[in-house]
């Protein structure tokens, strides 16, 4: 039997949506991403739901469904505060000025299909780009440190005192540099880029209804050279800070626009972090037993899957 949601219009299976949640935030959550990016597309293409208010219906699923990966980070060590820090001073104002661009020239969703499959195949084909190239960061590759990581933790899986993953430590935080430091190795970036990003990540995250992880957490891994296992938990988290902020301001708006739906319809949104709830949480608690390699291909392949199908739709 199938609900009727008022706000989008459509009906849906109770047990679909949540499902198709679950599965994908639990393979995403692993890179840093919440899997918002690759529930649109759902959304969109099987539900139909395509106006605009389908933007913060996406990140009412990232408020439900991202803590519990970060707790799990947290518990274990692995969040880089300060580089939340820095993400979430970028990216608010971006996410504002998303939210004016997808309401006021974007609404038609041909158009707005084209649009996300232009962010969608950047992001694939970047995250490709950095796997070839192997960016070595301070001549020492993040890979290898990631690998270490793996190393450490199936040892401590058959270990009777087992000490649980490694921990990250912060070395550095100046007003524009932060360094931390993952099994011996030092890494570090300029906090200055990083909210520069941030606001390209913002426009980009309000305007096509992600919180941004999706951009950031390539970027992070790619560009910087940083490694997967501690970098992970800080693009949740600036995920988390930018959907509370769009959500927010759709509701805000949403008056301004009699004409169209812009505020989120809320009982899917809840539907769909329900599933995303259990999917980042256990993608979190596993993401330490997969090899990080394996992560990023994962999700490069599906990225640009999705993008191919939204392109031809949205220029076709």
């Amino acid at each position: 039997m199938n609900l009727y949601f008022e706000t989008a219009g459509i009906e849906a299976s109770p047990f679909l949506v949540p499902f198709v949640a679950f599965c994908i935030s639990f393979f995403t959550s692993m890179g840093g991403v919440s899997g918002a990016f690759l529930l649109l597309p759902f959304q969109m293409s099987v539900l139909g739901f395509t106006s605009p208010a389908v933007s913060p219906t996406n990140q009412v699923f990232n408020i439900m469904a991202i803590p519990a990966g970060l707790r799990r980070f947290s518990r274990e060590g692995r969040m880089v505060w300060p580089l939340v820090a820095a993400v979430i001073v970028g990216t608010l104002p971006g996410v504002v000025l998303g939210v004016f661009i997808r309401v006021r020239f974007l609404p038609d969703p041909t158009i707005f299909k084209a649009f996300a499959g232009c962010v969608l195949a950047a992001i694939g084909l970047h995250m490709i780009h950095g796997l070839i190239r192997g960016r070595r960061h301070r001549g020492r590759s993040a890979d290898e440190v990631e690998e270490l990581f793996r190393e450490r933790v199936q040892t401590d899986k058959t270990s009777l005192s087992a000490q649980g993953p490694p921990q990250v430590s912060v070395y550095r935080t100046a007003f524009n540099w932060i360094g931390f430091e993952l099994l011996g190795h030092r890494f570090s970036c300029n906090a200055f880029g990083i909210c520069g990003l941030g606001l390209l990540v913002g426009i980009v995250g309000g305007t096509y209804g992600i919180g941004g992880g999706s951009i950031m957490a390539p970027f992070f891994v790619s560009v910087l050279g940083l490694p997967v296992y501690a970098v992970a938990g800080a693009a949740l988290a600036g995920t988390l800070a930018t959907s509370i902020t769009s959500v927010a301001f759709y509701h805000a708006i949403a008056p301004f626009y009699p004409e169209m739906t812009v505020a989120p319809d809320w009982k899917l949104g809840c539907l769909l972090g329900l599933g995303g709830l259990a999917g980042v949480w256990l993608g979190a608690r596993c993401q330490k037993h997969v090899p990080a390699n394996a992560i990023k291909w994962m999700l490069s392949v599906v990225v640009l899957v999705v993008a191919t199908r939204y392109l031809s739709a949205g220029l076709g």
